[in-house]
């Protein structure tokens, strides 16, 4: 074993009461550390997953029809009696009367949409792309109705976007001729079954029958309650738009870089772009103040740590000022001198990793266990990753390596004549 290791280890062995005082300290900021990150992190990515899970990242539209100015000229009399009386008569003048107007947005195909498509594949980033036809409709079987949400979907590249397939609650998720699958809530609404039969009628005044081959459950109201999934063709007849589509949906790798890429792939096309991030900016805000909350605790138990750990050896460096003098009297260089306090910052560090891994894995445990949800899935999920472990252990080494640099340059600055003699 080396010199430096064997002192160290043996400095610990010697303060038994302090060296295990200081690895609670260190293991009690790790564990608190692993858990707080673990739970936000966990909550993060539910939030996001029961966000993003009925939507795509980026959604790809053409732009709107742009307003019209209309100019109405009028001929305005203005009354000679109300509005004075000059020498020469009555008086009239002609205005002109400017307004802009916002026409009616109908439904507009995307120009050229395959090109597109191959365009926005080959975006960095982007990892799925899926043509859309979505518009308004009703459902009805028979005395009930019920305004909806048709899309016309590639059952394919759909799935690449959204997971439907393990979403399905009850049939199979199968989108061909004049099948469709509709969510939980308006199959409760329609009182329908998989095998049923409902009509679709468009405000074009198209109508088709559609037979229910599947019902999902995407964990969203909205969607569960107006979502009507039919093929490509058949939303193309039933919303006037044979041949066209009305947006192409995106899935990016990095779901946080998601704004630059919308803003990319509208410079690229000249199309309408929306992320997620921007029809979302309260759960963004949400997200973002989780984590400003979560690095500031971290930084306050780092300091506390650290503030633990150089405390300590501050400490061993008095009590051991005699044996730290007689180390360098018989030949103990200033440089081993400072591995040695740097030697035990660093196993405290590693210790109080330990310890501190294994109360945080236990706290997530059991905070994960203590509320579920009906369905048997933790209400508080935890999201113990290894880069977690990895990151907490880093932070402990560094944390532990730097505490003892001052009370390591302390004590290899000692002389060893004057701490022997007034040892």
């Amino acid at each position: 074993m080396p010199f430096e290791w064997f002192v160290a280890l043996r400095f610990l062995r010697e303060g038994r009461m302090q060296t295990v005082l200081i690895l609670l300290g260190v293991s009690v900021g790790v564990g608190v550390i692993i858990f707080l990150s673990a739970l936000i992190t966990g909550l993060q990515v539910s939030l996001i997953d029961k966000t993003l899970g009925s939507q795509a990242h980026i959604v790809v539209r053409p732009p709107e029809e742009m307003p019209r100015i209309l100019i109405d000229g009028r001929v305005a009399g203005t009354d000679a009696g109300t509005a004075g009386r000059s020498a020469s008569g009555d008086r009239q003048s002609d205005a002109l009367s400017i307004r802009i107007e916002k026409p009616a947005q109908r439904m507009r195909s995307v120009n050229q949409w395959p090109q597109v498509l191959r365009e926005i594949e080959q975006v960095p980033g982007v990892i799925a792309v899926s043509p859309v036809v979505a518009g308004s409709a009703f459902a009805t079987r028979g005395e009930a109705i019920k305004s909806i949400a048709l899309r016309g979907i590639d059952p394919e590249r759909f799935v690449r976007i959204i997971d439907l397939p393990r979403k399905m609650t009850s049939g199979h998720f199968r989108i061909t001729g004049t099948e469709a699958v509709i969510g939980t809530g308006l199959a409760k609404d329609l009182g329908v079954r998989v095998g049923d039969k409902i009509r679709i009628v468009t405000a074009q005044d198209r109508s088709d029958v559609l037979s229910i081959s599947g019902i999902f459950d995407l964990q969203n109201q909205e969607v569960n309650d107006r979502w009507v999934l039919v093929s490509l063709k058949s939303a193309q007849n039933l919303l006037d738009l044979s041949g066209g589509i009305s947006a192409i949906e995106t899935r990016v790798r990095d779901i946080f870089s998601a704004e630059t890429i919308a803003q990319g792939i509208a410079r690229r096309t000249g199309l309408v772009t929306e992320s997620w991030m921007t029809l979302n900016q309260q759960l963004l805000v949400g997200l973002r103040s989780q984590n400003s909350s979560s690095y500031m605790i971290q930084a306050f138990v780092v300091v506390a740590v650290a503030l633990g750990i150089a405390s300590v050896l501050v400490v061993w460096v008095v009590q051991k000022n005699r044996e730290i003098g007689i180390l360098r009297a018989v030949g103990t260089t200033r440089r081993q001198v400072l591995h040695i306090f740097l030697i035990q910052g660093l196993l405290l560090g590693a210790g109080g990793w330990v310890l501190g891994a294994g109360i945080g894995t236990v706290l997530s445990f059991v905070f994960a266990s203590m509320a579920t949800n009906p369905d048997g899935s933790p209400t508080f999920p935890v999201n113990l990753s290894p880069q977690l472990f990895l990151g907490t252990l880093v932070m402990a080494l560094a944390v532990g390596h730097f505490s003892a640099m001052a009370p390591a340059r302390r004590a290899a600055g000692l002389d060893p004549a004057q701490v022997i003699q007034h040892g």
